[in-house]
């Protein structure tokens, strides 16, 4: 009877705050990757300056691991007992 009661006041381990704070870290991983895309030449013959973009050689990558530093914290993240 008692570890029933024990495993009751433990909880689980991630609770619905981890899981809305790695949503939203998933979300911001796929903002990454949609930031990467594009620079596609017209022509596939031809080279395109476009793939050599800041936002694509500089700010995609940052965000991606940002998303995923993001992730790791909230799946360690423990919220406080009341």
């Amino acid at each position: 009877m008692k570890e029933i009661e024990t495993n009751k006041s433990m909880g689980y381990a991630i609770t619905r705050i981890n899981y809305l704070m790695i949503i939203a870290g998933f979300i911001v991983i796929v903002i990454g990757f949609m930031l990467m895309a594009g620079g596609k030449a017209s022509n596939p013959s031809e080279f395109s300056e476009e793939i050599f973009s800041f936002r694509r050689i500089t700010l995609a990558p940052i965000v991606v691991l940002a998303g995923f530093i993001f992730e790791i914290f909230a799946i360690m993240y423990r919220p406080k007992n009341k």
